[in-house]
């Protein structure tokens, strides 16, 4: 497992090396069928990941190769899951709450994950029964192995004691669903903050134990959960389905995650 780990840092590493050469860039934005924004940034990161990930010899699953036939896909008990740029919106603010995402699937289940903000050069990694990790990199990952950076990492969750309860919300999907969510806490709990962010950053605060909880009452797909689901459950926590009320599953059929609950 730590070998396919230190495969997705690898990838996650490099791909954020693409990311940050275009961030740099006077880039231009288009749309996909979907309407959401595209940037080469996105392309770039893309290919870079997946040309490092399938000397693994697993197959991937992107944002960018959601064509996939499920016919096709329901045959993979173990493979990678990747949003190559997950926070586009705020890559195209500039406001540097971006990722890349990569994470191991085995049968339905996010066992591994990596996640790299390459504005602020912050690494978050884990393995379920092994352990959570985030590092702050002063310099270019020299690299990739996972008990090295472990060795000088910061386990999660850090130690949380006498802060105020804390929500995160999305800098850019907030719902009404969400706000009556949060209204809830506020009777709950008095003393209440809500930190609102972009991207997968969202999880990976609660996996960190910055925030305690992250309710997402909003659209989302596989791969923007995926790597910080393995995180936050290496770290001890959950994302719970909000309507099955069990931990979320992927390589569904249908790719859209229901709503949930990190916590």
């Amino acid at each position: 497992m730590k070998k396919l780990l230190k495969k997705a840092l690898e990838a996650a590493y490099l791909g954020g090396v693409e990311i940050m050469d275009v961030y740099n860039s006077d880039f231009a934005v288009e749309t996909k069928d979907d309407k959401s924004p595209l940037t080469l940034a996105d392309k770039r990161a893309n290919r870079r990941i997946t040309e490092i990930l399938d000397e693994s010899g697993l197959p991937v699953l992107s944002e960018e190769g959601r064509t996939i036939p499920y016919e096709e896909r329901s045959g993979w008990h173990q493979f990678w899951m990747v949003d190559p740029l997950d926070g586009t919106k705020e890559f195209i603010k500039r406001n540097g709450e971006f990722t890349v995402n990569i994470a191991l699937i085995e049968n339905g289940v996010s066992v591994a994950g990596v996640i790299y903000v390459p504005v602020k050069k912050t690494m978050y990694f884990g393995i379920i029964g092994w352990g959570a990790f985030m590092i702050q990199l002063d310099a270019e990952l020299a690299s990739y192995d996972p008990d090295e950076l472990a060795a000088s990492a910061t386990p999660l969750p850090k130690s949380n004691a006498g802060r105020t309860f804390t929500a995160v919300g999305s800098r850019s999907h907030m719902s009404p669903e969400t706000e009556v969510f949060f209204e809830t806490l506020r009777k709950e709990h008095g003393d209440f903050e809500v930190v609102s962010m972009g991207s997968s950053i969202k999880i990976c605060l609660v996996a960190e134990g910055v925030a305690d909880v992250y309710p997402r009452f909003a659209p989302t797909m596989e791969w923007d959960t995926a790597a910080g689901h393995a995180i936050v459950s290496s770290a001890g926590k959950h994302i719970i389905d909000h309507i099955t009320g069990t931990e979320m599953k992927y390589n569904k059929e249908n790719l859209l995650n229901n709503w949930f609950v990190v916590q």
